[in-house]
């Protein structure tokens, strides 16, 4: 008590009594034979005492106001190292020599346990001030020890009164007058009336039924003290004490083989199990625990009701006797209990097994993997608190957690006056919990199936309960009843979105404007088929990607053509392309590839589908290849430079002007009618003729733009054939340009024709050829090489040849091939290019021609 004194412990036998301002000591504590080692004060205001533990191996408690040994406690075979009174448990802890440490009762002196762990002698106890647990120090190790029960002795009557112990002193606590203005989770704050003292160290507190007795129980001894005046009204041994449902009635363990019942504080009845009991339990039923099993007896007749086969640390009765919780130490299990079964086989109208009770007592309605600490009913509501320190209740199947606790509380009760739950930790600090009772009472009837009282019971939830009564309706699979009450925005669209209302999802979005509600609403209106819906929606969500998915699918072309440029402006390109693509925007298309940086991917697309813009293309990534690499830039081929490596591209343009002038917007409908024609094979058509037949009928091609005409060269004479051979050794090439050598005209036009094997066949076959165009009246001089339009422009440009008048004497076309393969030194199928140019080579004007 007086923060300025201390004590001292030495090896010449004494105990020495100090003040911090004086030099000498204000007295001498003696009566150990041999060196004290350690001593240790109580912690408790009502005991002036201390604890010393000396090498005579004995351990004496002293009351330092009258400086004299009150308890000698022996035991120990060696020297005495290390004494503690403990902080809130009435025990005293000594260590030895001798490789134990005791525990010893503080008011019997007797000692209750023995701890040897094996790891040599005790040299240091410490007690945690906020726990039970205790720490030891051995030679080889330390061992951290819980001993007994953490929950603090306190009981709450069912109209608030809490009473609680704080080692032997009694005090109280009215929750009556506390008002619900109290955040959850915080302290309240009320003043703890001294109701007086326990002539036992309080293990247990329980108030009876009616809240006019309190039983106090530990020590191995209870006495029961009337709530008002705290007075003595009866007592015993007992190591448990359970009160009856009626008033005045009570049962007592005496030991492991005995339950005594009282009524009206006279013994009544003596119930002798045949199996050791472990511990007993308060309810309509008295519960009676071995060690695998627990029995349920009838109170009057102590018949056995039933037997079940788990091991419960606790058993909690619902308010109606209707629901049991048996609490294990891995889980709980919630059972019904059939009391008018029960009633009819103690009364002998149905058949009672005298080892297992009666089959239909109980039945199985759940099992919860959750430890409960502790826990109490309120209405069909069980609530509790489990070893993650959450605190939570149970309706039905569904578990509802109401906080998270930051430190471990007990709980005292539930108060339908207030709507809270009362808990108390430790340091008997009152936090409280609300839960509305209206909650409960909602909740059971979802759980009855009692629909009609729900819509009664809704509306006496009060609002802040709305959102939390809604999850639970959903959980249930009333999500109509959970729209109708939650006030939470966000829950409400997601039930209105399972349940299909448009309209309501609708509001909630324009309300909260967000881009994740429009886009969830655009793809329920896109399922309902609210086409008009679904594209708003998608449009303020900015899902383009949907957008394109739905006017692609309706054929909608001014929305296309308008996400083409959201598309843009969002820079979402792929998007963008793929609308300008379906529109067949070809040059926007190259455009956009180009303003991406995708110049590769830009020539290509212009090299298949608008080849007009190819060197406008190509002329762009040389200058951006030129930024990095010149020579690389320098390589790139231009048709120009390289006609040889851009087969068809002069039919490929004729194409691209044909389908600019043929292009049409068609629905999908229209695809059997369109199906041949996309197959077909445009450029051999081309080539052919010059026109397509679509759908719409035969189309002409456009004509390309003539090449503009050569100089006139200077008049030459004219060449002679064997001129054409030495030309063709200068070229080193088998492959012949017949066209550009044979001066025949009239066959010359013939293969001019479009189409024309000879003409076209090297160049479309992939086949590279370096043979130019010979101007004859350039004498035999070779210019460009030769690509379709140039050789169209050269040959216009060449002075016509004399007619050649020598008869060379040719029978049929087999003559006519041999001589030009001979003088020409290729090979040449006259046939390919006759029937291409629908020329009959047996005719004799033919052969005459070339005569």
């Amino acid at each position: 008590k007086d923060g300025n004194m201390f004590a001292s412990a030495s090896l010449d036998r004494t105990i020495k009594v100090w003040g911090i301002g004086a030099s000498t000591a204000y007295f001498t504590l003696e009566g150990h034979e041999q060196g004290v080692n350690c001593l240790d004060y109580f912690q408790g205001g009502d005991r002036p005492y201390l604890v010393s533990g000396a090498d005579d191996r004995t351990v004496r408690v002293w009351d330092y106001q009258n400086k004299t040994c009150i308890a000698v406690l022996e035991g120990h075979t060696d020297n005495v190292t290390a004494v503690r009174f403990h902080p809130t448990l009435p025990i005293i802890l000594s260590g030895s020599e001798d490789n134990t440490a005791r525990v010893w009762h503080s008011s019997t002196y007797r000692m209750e346990k023995t701890l040897n762990y094996r790891m040599g002698r005790v040299w240091a106890l410490a007690c945690h001030k906020n726990s039970n647990r205790v720490a030891l120090g051995y030679d080889e190790g330390s061992a951290l020890v819980k001993l007994g029960s953490e929950v603090p002795p306190v009981s709450m009557d069912y109209s608030g009164k809490v009473i609680f112990a704080k080692h032997n002193e009694i005090k109280g606590v009215n929750l009556k007058s506390y008002g619900e203005t109290e955040e959850d989770g915080e302290r309240i704050i009320v003043a703890a009336k001294d109701l007086g003292t326990c002539e036992i160290y309080p293990q247990m507190l329980k108030h009876d039924a009616k809240g006019r007795f309190v039983c106090v129980c530990g020590d191995g001894e209870y006495i029961i003290y009337t709530a008002l005046k705290w007075r003595n009204r009866a007592f015993g041994n007992g190591q448990e004490f359970v009160w009856a449902p009626g008033a005045g009635e009570y049962a007592v363990r005496e030991n492991q083989s005995r339950v005594k019942i009282f009524k009206n504080f006279k013994e009544r009845d003596t119930l002798r199990p045949d199996f050791s009991a472990e511990g007993i339990f308060e309810g309509p039923l008295l519960g009676v625990r071995s060690s695998s099993f627990i029995c349920f007896y009838d109170w009057v007749s102590l018949t056995l009701v039933r037997k079940i086969d788990v091991c419960p640390r606790d058993v909690f009765w619902s308010e109606n006797g209707d629901w049991i919780v048996l609490a294990c130490d891995d889980a709980f299990y919630i059972l019904s209990y059939d009391a008018a079964s029960v009633k009819a086989a103690l009364d002998g109208e149905t058949e009672l097994d005298e080892d297992e009770g009666v089959e239909g007592a109980f039945e199985m309605s759940q099992r919860i993997d959750e430890r409960v600490r502790t826990g109490t009913w309120a209405a069909d509501c069980f609530i509790f608190t489990n070893s993650t320190s959450r605190l939570s209740y149970c309706v039905g199947k569904e578990i509802i957690n109401l906080a998270h606790l930051d430190t471990t509380l007990y709980i005292l009760g539930y108060s339908p006056r207030h709507n809270r739950i009362f808990l108390m930790d430790k340091a008997f600090n009152i936090i409280s919990y609300r839960l509305h009772v209206s909650v409960i009472n909602c909740q059971s009837a979802v759980l009855r199936g009692d629909i009609e009282a729900v819509d009664d019971l809704l509306r006496q939830v009060p609002p802040e309960y709305h959102n939390k009564m809604a999850q639970f309706l959903e959980g249930q699979g009333l999500k109509e009843l959970a729209l109708g009450i939650s006030q939470d925005p966000d829950h409400r669209f997601d039930l209105a979105i399972e349940l299909k209302r448009l309209r309501v999802a609708y509001d909630l979005s324009k309300a909260g404007d967000s881009s994740d509600r429009w886009g969830r609403l655009g793809e329920l209106a896109l399922e309902c088929s609210q086409f008009g819906l679904a594209e708003e929606c998608l449009s303020r969500a900015e899902d383009n990607a949907g957008l394109l998915m739905l006017y692609t699918s309706t054929g909608n072309v001014p929305g296309v053509r308008r996400l083409a440029q959201l598309a843009m402006s969002a820079k979402q390109n792929n998007i963008a392309f793929v609308c300008l693509f379906l529109l067949q925007d070809l040059t926007e298309c190259v455009d956009l590839l180009l303003a991406s940086g995708r110049i590769p991917e830009a020539a290509f697309f212009a090299r298949t589908y608008a080849p007009s813009e190819l060197p406008r293309v190509l002329s762009a990534w040389r200058d951006d290849l030129a930024s990095l690499n010149k020579k690389l830039a320098e390589a790139l081929a231009f048709p120009d430079e390289y006609p040889n490596l851009f087969p068809d591209l002069a039919l490929a343009k004729q194409a691209e002007a044909f389908f600019s002038q043929q292009r049409t917007q068609l629905p999908a409908t229209k695809y059997a009618e369109m199906r041949e024609f996309l197959s077909s094979n445009y450029l051999d058509a081309l080539e052919l003729d010059g026109t397509l037949a679509t759908p719409f009928g035969t189309a002409t091609a456009p004509v390309a733009p003539a090449a503009p005409a050569a100089e006139p060269a200077e008049p030459a004479e004219p060449a002679e054939p064997e001129d054409h051979e030495e030309d063709l050794d200068d070229l080193g090439s088998d492959d012949v340009d017949v066209k550009a050598l044979i001066q025949d005209e009239p066959l010359a036009k013939a293969l001019e024709q479009p189409g024309s094997p000879v003409a076209e066949e090297p160049a479309r076959s992939g086949q590279e050829t370096s043979v130019g165009v010979v101007d004859a009246d350039a004498g035999g001089e070779e210019v460009a090489p030769a690509s379709d339009a140039s050789a169209e422009s050269a040959e216009t440009a060449a002075a016509p040849a004399e007619e050649p008048t020598d008869d060379l004497g040719l029978g049929s076309d087999d003559d006519l091939e041999e001589f030009l393969e001979k003088e020409l030194g290729g090979d040449v199928d006259l046939g390919d290019a006759a029937d291409a140019a629908d020329v009959d080579v047996d005719d004799e004007s033919f052969l005459e021609d070339w005569n």
